[in-house]
Formats: structure tokens, C-alpha cells, sequence
């Protein structure tokens, strides 16, 4: 999160300078940092010194340097501070791709957003201790509550929306719709499939939105916390 680099160097000078403490070669570190200066699109800064870029920039080369010389395991604490929303996709693009090359990547965010679209496996740490671990879309499949968000249109509303309420647990739910249309959170009952749900909304009225409501990584975090 906090940038280790030395502020009189040129980025070029500096780069290549790490580049040769990993282990590259003169040769190799000189087509390596060059690769990645035009990949994170600052190559016309190449020659510029440490103090004169801001910190956006400085994070380019802080990641630039943790990574030019393709290591095969890699911790980032916090790597898209600093970062507008257009160069943190761009990082988040590079990590993902790292990822997929064989990277083994050990992220440690607050961001439960980049959690989500990032990792496999997932730790949550809470006040120094370990709460929750495990596979991400097996959390995610735990903390499901068996509850869809629908939208329904209907010509009697008050008497559908009474049913509905006689028969299921209902919370207001908020989607876009350009219909005028019943929105409702309802949760399942046991020995109650989503067929039957669907049915039972079709008999009602014209079902023109049906999605299960699987809990974010926020939403886990949250709750976990809330609960120790």
C-alpha cells in the first residue's frame, strides 16, 4: 500500500534497478521494464524522477517493480490505492491475468468488491482472528437463504399483494423495471422449490423478473462480523 521507492531515481533507472536485484539480467530487465511501461501506458514517463509523479503514477511503478520479473508467487497489500477507477481496472486486469498464467496471488484488501470479482479463496480476519476461510463460491453457497427477488405485473395489486403475504416471508426489493410492476424479496419455505414459486407468481400475473439473491462477499463480511 505504502510505496518503497526512491524518489531521486528515474522511473526507468529505478525499475531496472530492481529488475537486476530479482535476478534479471541487463538485457533481460531492459525488455522487461520496457514490456511493462507501455503495458500500464506510462512509457513517456520513463525518464521522469520518482518526486515529480503523483501518486497514481507511483503505484504504476510500484506494481510494474513487484512484478517484471514474473514471480511465481506474489503478495499485494492494498495494490489499487491511489488509483482512479480507470487504472484500478486496468491493475485488476493484470492481477486477474497474472492469476490465470499460474501466479499464486496473496491479496489483502478491505475492498469486499474486489474480493469478489478477484479471489478464489477467501480469510476473514476480525480483530486479529481468523473467522471465516474457505472457497469463495462454497461461503457464498452457506450463506444462501433460499430467497429470489421477483417482479410481478398484475391488474388487481392489493389482492395479490395480500396473498402473497399470507403465504410468504415478503421484503420490498429494488430493481429497475420500466413496468409498473410489484418488487419483492420472498423467502422460501421449507419443501418449497423455485418451480413452485414460479407457478404460484404465474397464476398471479406476468412474471418479468426472477433472480436468486446470493449474498455478496460484503454481505458475508458483514454478517460474520456482526456475529463474533
Amino acid at each position: 500500500e505504502e510505496r518503497g521507492l526512491y524518489r531521486k531515481m528515474s522511473v526507468v533507472d529505478q525499475l531496472l534497478y530492481f529488475a537486476e536485484l530479482k535476478g534479471l539480467k541487463r538485457s533481460q530487465a531492459k525488455e522487461q521494464v520496457k514490456f511493462w511501461l507501455k503495458r500500464l501506458e506510462i512509457i513517456d514517463w520513463a525518464d521522469k524522477k520518482m518526486e515529480e509523479l503523483s501518486k497514481g503514477m507511483a503505484q504504476k511503478i510500484q506494481f510494474i517493480s513487484t512484478i517484471l520479473h514474473q514471480p511465481k508467487f506474489l503478495i499485494l497489500d492494498e495494490p489499487f490505492s491511489g488509483f482512479d477507477p480507470v487504472n484500478a481496472d486496468l491493475v485488476k486486469d493484470l492481477i486477474i491475468e497474472l492469476k490465470e498464467k499460474g501466479t499464486t496471488i496473496l491479496f489483502s484488501t478491505h475492498r469486499m468488491e474486489s474480493v469478489e470479482q478477484m479471489c478464489d479463496h477467501i480469510a476473514l480476519i476480525h480483530k486479529s482472528n481468523k473467522i471465516l476461510d474457505g472457497k469463495l463460491i462454497d461461503i457464498k453457497k452457506s450463506y444462501r437463504s433460499n430467497t429470489f427477488e421477483v417482479g410481478l405485473i398484475t391488474e388487481d395489486k392489493p389482492q395479490v399483494i395480500s396473498q402473497l403475504k399470507e403465504k410468504f416471508d415478503l421484503e420490498p426489493a429494488h430493481f429497475k423495471s420500466i413496468n409498473d410492476t410489484l418488487k419483492y424479496k420472498i423467502k422460501l419455505p421449507q419443501n418449497t422449490s423455485s418451480n413452485d414459486l414460479v407457478s404460484y407468481l404465474t397464476s398471479k400475473g406476468e412474471l418479468n423478473h426472477f433472480v436468486e439473491v446470493i449474498p455478496s462477499a460484503n454481505d458475508i463480511f458483514i454478517e460474520t462480523i456482526q456475529k463474533n
